[in-house]
């Protein structure tokens, strides 16, 4: 339970930090003044300055900010540092300020994927693979090892040709407890071996004592894996974005919606999830998370980044600045409506944990 909270906290850090890390670098090159990055809300741990910008780590591990000179409208009024105030800067560079910590999401989602892709990915197979051999069963006594294909079944001149995981498992229960031909390939070269399925297998075993699929693991090499790491991220975001439209459409429109949301207590469950698969299934769940958290922060919502860039785009077209009390009673409405959804999404993860 404690390596479950503490790995999901790491992750919640490192997806907010890229995040922020996105606009903090984006909002450098365009000259803004940035005053503080913080990982965390206040109140404030412990932090440093370096140069113009405090870094500082807050109480609440549950976000994180960066502070800029000029953020609001209602701010940047010291001529001294007109230039460096977000808000005198040009629409196209508050965009791409705005849109930083969304590339930095889809990049972060981008690397591990490809990284992943180095470890091998489940890879559809034209054979029918032995993933696992119990010890003791009647496979391993016949020399029956991972990764061997299954070929064809023989039994009193009849032949059955293995095309899929289920006929394997309908053949080894029809001839229980009677021996019959196995062909087996293995690296190419091609073998037949003895064995007798068990007509009451110990319980969690089959008849033969074998765990098969019909995928194999493929590993691609690193010049290879950035290439399907993009293709693979641009898949899952347009998936997220197709079902997070259809969601928002049949709640606008009263209907029942198939999609199950979670907040930081179901997320929680899904790393403890995680966990037990290993290294490369967390690494899995932050990939999916940080393109989650890209589509998400690009809804033209107030208070997130995609309500920002409509207040930008205002600008940009009508060549007039938003009104500074409407641009910050917004922000506040929105801030306020997220909270309570935080909320009651948190009410019902917990609800669903109690049952």
């Amino acid at each position: 339970m404690i390596i479950t909270i503490l790995v999901f906290i790491v992750i919640l850090s490192v997806l907010v930090l890229v995040h922020e890390f996105g606009h903090f670098i984006t909002a450098k090159k365009r000259g803004v003044l940035v005053e503080e990055f913080a990982l965390g809300f206040p109140p404030r741990l412990f932090g440093f300055k370096f140069g113009e910008t405090t870094y500082s780590i807050n109480l609440f591990p549950i976000g994180g900010f960066v502070k800029m000179y000029g953020e609001e409208y209602h701010e940047g009024g010291n001529k001294a540092l007109h230039d460096r105030a977000f808000v005198n800067k040009k629409p196209w560079e508050k965009s791409l300020i705005i849109v930083g910590g969304i590339i930095g999401n889809f990049l972060l989602g981008w690397v591990l994927m490809s990284f992943l892709f180095t470890q091998g990915v489940p890879t559809p197979s034209n054979k029918v693979l032995i993933e696992n051999v119990q010890k003791n069963s009647p496979a391993a006594q016949a020399g029956l090892k991972p990764n061997d294909a299954l070929i064809q079944v023989a039994k009193d001149n009849h032949a059955y040709v293995i095309k899929n995981v289920g006929d394997l498992s309908k053949v080894a229960t029809q001839y229980g407890d009677q021996e019959i031909s196995l062909t087996v390939q293995t690296d190419g070269k091609t073998r037949t071996v003895n064995v007798v399925p068990r007509k009451n297998p110990p319980p969690g075993e089959g008849a033969l004592g074998v765990t098969i699929t019909s995928y194999t693991t493929k590993k691609y090499p690193w010049y290879q894996a950035p290439f399907y790491g993009l293709k693979e991220a641009a898949n899952i975001t347009t998936a997220i974005v197709v079902e997070l439209s259809k969601t928002l459409f049949n709640f606008a429109t009263l209907k029942k919606t198939n999609v199950d949301v979670t907040g930081p207590i179901g997320i929680a469950q899904f790393t403890g999830q995680a966990i037990k698969f290993g290294n490369n299934a967390v690494l899995e769940l932050v990939a999916l998370l940080s393109l989650n958290l890209a589509v998400i922060n690009i809804l033209p919502f107030p208070a997130l980044d995609g309500g920002r860039l409509v207040f930008v785009i205002y600008e940009w077209v009508t060549k007039k600045q938003i009104n500074k009390k409407v641009e910050q009673y917004t922000n506040l409405a929105g801030i306020a409506l997220l909270l309570s959804l935080m909320a009651l999404i948190t009410i019902h993860d917990i609800l669903k944990l109690l049952k």
